[in-house]
């Protein structure tokens, strides 16, 4: 071997990337057919939306269109999900619709209650199965705004459909049922935890301590701290609700939505990015769930969510700087591999 041939092994960026799922063939071999149906769950998407923003607007429109728009935008919503999920449409998506149509006919209590808490996990879980991966700022701002944009539909068909619930065991409820579904997915997507590198664990390890360390901190506080304490948190909360007209929500700012930006940037490199968006979902059912109650004001719940967003981008950039960057000088050296890829947004990743 000549001296010229002897050097540093480099990583070869010639090889088009590959998607490391098998997905399931097209649901409808038609394009034609294909399009006509996209564009028809569009409509209705729209329809149903609208339908349940009005619900939280003055407008003089009659209250009965609200739960009907917000059963239309929960099973749109489900298409959307099983699609990209890759499941049994006529499965998941017939069981969604028959809830959802009953509930809005008959308004049994029940019933009604069952179809919001399927609205707030369908509309938190698709909020974070429908992103794209992300590198640079622009396509992670992109793709943050698509996943605000789904919860923040989910909170309005769930603020639609006026269920009669407890607000503490609701949102426990959608938070639980969609960290299991997210897992279920992720599970497959991120191929396990055989998956994740040695890092990449330090990481999640961290991200759960973190969130572990929030909810213990605030049920202590609340539960054991000093009056003169609790005083001046509320206090703190009232002036700056006062002030700015929202408050930040901790989870979201700290854990959620920065969870979000790591998970979305990580996922551009490698697949165990999936791993990281299943506390994403914590910030996402959060939205899902913030306007379930009567008295909640949207003004306040949503200028709250845009500071939590804000903090949480930066917070996630920051946090995402640092994971992605190379480990080691050799591994700085080394030439740059190829951009992971995956289906696009419309297309399953199943």
């Amino acid at each position: 071997m000549t001296g010229s041939a002897v050097g540093r092994r480099r990583l070869d960026a010639s090889v088009p990337p590959e998607y490391e799922q098998p997905v399931r063939p097209p649901r409808i071999a038609s394009r034609r057919s294909a399009a006509t149906i996209a564009v028809l769950l569009g409509i209705a998407g729209a329809v149903g939306l609208v339908g349940s923003v009005l619900s939280l607007v003055a407008v003089d429109v009659p209250s009965v269109v609200y739960r009907p728009s917000a059963a239309l935008l929960t099973i749109t919503l489900s298409v959307l999900l099983v699609h990209r999920a890759g499941g049994h449409m006529r499965i998941w998506v017939s069981l969604v619709a028959v809830l959802c149509v009953a509930a809005a006919a008959t308004e049994a209590a029940g019933l009604v209650a069952t179809a919001a808490v399927a609205t707030g996990v369908v509309g938190s879980v698709l909020a974070v199965v429908l992103t794209e991966p992300a590198d640079g700022i622009g396509s992670t701002l992109r793709e943050y705004g698509v996943a605000l944009g789904v919860a923040v539909s989910g909170a309005a068909g769930v603020a639609a459909w006026n269920a009669q619930v407890n607000v503490v065991v609701f949102s426990v409820m959608v938070v639980g049922i969609s960290l299991l579904v997210v897992l279920g997915l992720v599970w497959a997507l991120g191929e396990g935890l055989h998956g994740l590198s040695r890092n990449h664990l330090a990481i999640l390890a961290a991200v759960a301590t973190v969130l572990l360390l929030l909810v213990v901190y605030t049920y202590a506080v609340r539960s054991y701290g000093s009056t003169s304490v609790i005083n001046a948190i509320d206090s703190a909360i009232y002036n700056t609700r006062t002030t700015i007209g929202g408050v930040p929500r901790p989870v979201q700012a700290f854990a959620g939505f920065p969870a979000l930006v790591v998970g979305l940037r990580l996922r551009s490199q490698r697949r165990e990015g999936w791993w990281i968006l299943v506390f994403a979902v914590l910030a996402t059912s959060s939205v899902t769930t913030a306007l379930v109650s009567p008295l909640a004001y949207p003004s306040y719940i949503g200028l709250s969510i845009v500071y939590s967003a804000v903090i949480g981008f930066v917070v996630g950039w920051i946090v995402s700087t640092f994971v992605l960057a190379p480990g080691t000088k050799r591994a700085a050296r080394r030439v740059e591999s190829t951009r992971r890829v995956e289906p696009p947004r419309w297309a399953g990743l199943r």
